[in-house]
C-alpha cells in the first residue's frame, strides 16, 4: 500500500479565483486531473464509515475549494473525484460536490459488490454523473474475482454501459487483472498509479512487463500519477520518465492520463506544480500531442463523455 505521508498544510492563497493562464505553457490550457480525493470535516452531515475515526483524516479537510488552490494556478479546470475510503459506500459527499460544481467534476464511486443490487447501485450512480467504480485490487481480492457473482456482474454491466472499472492494484495482481480483461474485453479498465510499480523505490522490469501486457486490450487505460510515492519519491520525478515512455510506446498517448492523487501529492516536500510539470515541462521526449492527450484528452474521453 502506498504510504500516506504526513500532510503539511500549504499556504493558502489569497483568492480561489486565480487566473488560469499564468506562466509558460498554460494558455489556453484547460487540463484535467484524473485522480483527486476530497473530504470534509463535517462528519455530522457526512459521517465516516465505522472502520474509520476522525483522527484518520489527515489532513482534517480537503474540500474542492482547497483543491482549487493548488489546481487552478496550473491551468487545471476539471478533475475526477475518487471516492475516499473514509466514507466507504456512502458516496454522498462526492456526489454533492459534483452537483455543486456542475461540469467541473466527474466521479469514481465505491459500491459493495457483495450486495445483490450492485448493478442497480451502479445504474443509480451513473445517472448522477459517476463514470467509474473503484476496485481495491490486491492479490487476495483479485483471486476472489473468479468466483464472485457481484464482481463479474459489475464487469459485465460496465462493458454494456461504458462505465470504467478503476483498479487500485498492486503489481502482483496484474496477471489476474489480465485474466479479467480477457474475460471481459469490452469492459473499460483504468489502472491507477502505474499499478503502484515503483513503490519500493525501484521499477522491476517484470512488473512493468506485466502492466504493458494489458495494452493488448484496447479498453485498458493507465494513470501516470502518485509521483510522490514511486521511484525515488522526490521532485522533479525525472526517474519515472523511462516508465512513462515505455507505457506511451505500448498503450499510445490516448490511453494514458495524468493525475495528482491529491491531497497526498501536496504533502511534505511535494507540490501540485511539480506533479503536472513532469508531463508538461520536464520530459523532452513528449510531443505536444502526447501532452494534450495525457493532460486532458484521455481523461476527457473516459470520464467526461
Amino acid at each position: 500500500m502506498i504510504a500516506r505521508r504526513t500532510f503539511l498544510q500549504s499556504a493558502v492563497l489569497s483568492s480561489l479565483t486565480l487566473p488560469l493562464t499564468q506562466g509558460a505553457f498554460r494558455e489556453p490550457s484547460t487540463w484535467i486531473d484524473a485522480h483527486t480525493h476530497i473530504w470534509t470535516p463535517d462528519t455530522k452531515n457526512y459521517p465516516l464509515s465505522e472502520r474509520f475515526k476522525k483522527s484518520d483524516m489527515a489532513p482534517v479537510s480537503f474540500t474542492p475549494e482547497e483543491f482549487f488552490v493548488h489546481s487552478r494556478p496550473e491551468g487545471v479546470t476539471r478533475a475526477v473525484l475518487i471516492q475516499m475510503n473514509f466514507y466507504e459506500f456512502d458516496n454522498r459527499y462526492m456526489l454533492d460536490c459534483m452537483e455543486k460544481y456542475t461540469g467541473v467534476f466527474s466521479g469514481v464511486a465505491i459500491v459493495d459488490e457483495t450486495k445483490g443490487d450492485v448493478v442497480e447501485s451502479m445504474k443509480s450512480l451513473a445517472e448522477k454523473g459517476v463514470r467509474g467504480f473503484r476496485i481495491y485490487t490486491d492479490l487476495e481480492n483479485a483471486i476472489k474475482w473468479r468466483d464472485s457473482k457481484g464482481m463479474n456482474a459489475m464487469w459485465s454491466h460496465a462493458a454494456d454501459s461504458g462505465l470504467s472499472m478503476c483498479l487500485l492494484s498492486n503489481p502482483d495482481a496484474l496477471p489476474l487483472v489480465n485474466e479479467m480483461c480477457k474475460r471481459y474485453p469490452k469492459t473499460r479498465v483504468v489502472i491507477d498509479h502505474f499499478s503502484r510499480i515503483g513503490v519500493t523505490g525501484t521499477i522491476p522490469a517484470s512488473q512493468l512487463d506485466d502492466l504493458c501486457r494489458l495494452s493488448e486490450y484496447k479498453n485498458v487505460y493507465v494513470k501516470t500519477s502518485a509521483f510522490y510515492a514511486l521511484g525515488q519519491k522526490k521532485p522533479p520525478y525525472i526517474d519515472l520518465g523511462g516508465m512513462i515512455q515505455r507505457l506511451l510506446q505500448v498503450f499510445s498517448e490516448n490511453r494514458l492520463m495524468w493525475a495528482s492523487d491529491c491531497p497526498y501529492q501536496v504533502a511534505d516536500e511535494h507540490s501540485y506544480s511539480e506533479s503536472i510539470a513532469l508531463i508538461r515541462d520536464k520530459l523532452p521526449a513528449l510531443t505536444e500531442s502526447n501532452k494534450q492527450w495525457i493532460l486532458k484528452g484521455t481523461a476527457e474521453k473516459v470520464f467526461f463523455t
